[in-house]
């Protein structure tokens, strides 16, 4: 029996990856601190906080799960790129690592970013570009990959890393730039953006979901970019969704300063994804972004009624 443990299974891309794992026919455990409303029957929810090691051990020790998938992570956009819940979210990260080998686990995945790499090569290798990050967020996350690679291979515990590029689909905050423009031009506002021309590496949630749940079935191990691999101007984006609003008057190009930070160009090599783990989306650009407004129209509507 494959059991499952996932971390964050509330969250953006672990509420996507839960009715995959329920395909590929896991016994599906999730752990939040805060469970649903609305909760799958066929799946068994654990409501730990991951800080408290003790608590996490006897859930470890009860379910004994043969995989896990760590997503959780402190995610407020705007506040977790410098924030100290980082160094928290390294601790917990390697409680949980070692109560999963403890409990006999044989092969653990988890989630890690593009942040982590020198931006100034702008496109971005697992083998040959620098880890170099510019964020406490970036300098956790690396800190955290390079403990699993040692650990694992100490160990013999089976794992791998998914360094995640930029996503967008439903339940996304509200505050990050695919969904904040589509909720300005649903309510008819204006929509003031930046310039527009950073060249960035799009793939919609369900896509990264799908990835990480490939990525655990394989033995593939060390770190996998998960990104479409396929350059496109944030400007591009922005376009593309007024153009399904028919809203294009409402959007303002440049009128967001761009920080020096801002790398002109950040896109994943996406060759191990590709040919060791034979995996590639299911949606392109056009049609994520039109999933994406569907869901938030409905929503609106929702909460209208």
């Amino acid at each position: 029996m494959k059991r499952v443990l996932v971390t964050g299974a509330n969250g953006f891309i672990g509420r996507h990856a839960i009715p995959l794992l329920i395909d590929k026919k896991f016994e599906v455990h999730c752990v939040d601190i805060k469970l649903p409303k609305e909760m799958n029957s066929a799946v068994r929810w654990h409501q730990v906080d991951l800080m408290d090691s003790w608590s996490l051990m006897n859930l470890m020790l009860d379910i004994k799960p043969t995989h896990l998938l760590h997503f959780a992570w402190f995610a407020t956009p705007g506040e977790y790129w410098t924030s100290i819940e980082n160094i928290r979210w390294v601790e917990g990260s390697l409680h949980l690592l070692r109560a999963f080998q403890k409990s006999g686990g044989q092969r653990i995945v988890m989630a890690g970013t593009c942040a982590e790499y020198d931006w100034r090569y702008g496109y971005c290798s697992e083998y040959i570009t620098p880890l170099v990050p510019l964020t406490l967020y970036g300098t956790c996350k690396n800190a955290l990959q390079h403990i699993l690679k040692d650990f694992s291979q100490v160990t013999g515990l089976s794992s791998a890393w998914g360094r995640i590029f930029f996503l967008y689909g439903p339940y996304e905050n509200p505050n990050r730039l695919v969904s904040s423009v589509i909720l300005n031009l649903l309510k008819n506002k204006t929509a003031p953006c930046s310039h527009g021309n950073q060249i960035r590496d799009f793939l919609y949630v369900e896509d990264v979901a799908s990835a990480f749940v490939s990525l655990l079935e394989s033995d593939v191990c060390g770190t996998v970019n998960i990104a479409s691999g396929l350059p496109v101007a944030l400007k591009d984006v922005i376009n593309l969704i007024a153009d399904q609003l028919n809203k294009e008057s409402l959007v303002e190009l440049g009128t967001i300063p761009v920080p020096e930070s801002d790398p002109p160009m950040l896109i994943g090599d996406t060759r191990r994804l590709s040919n060791e783990i034979a995996w590639s989306p299911r949606y392109n650009l056009e049609i994520g972004i039109k999933q994406t407004i569907q869901w938030w129209k409905a929503q609106i509507s929702k909460d209208k009624n």
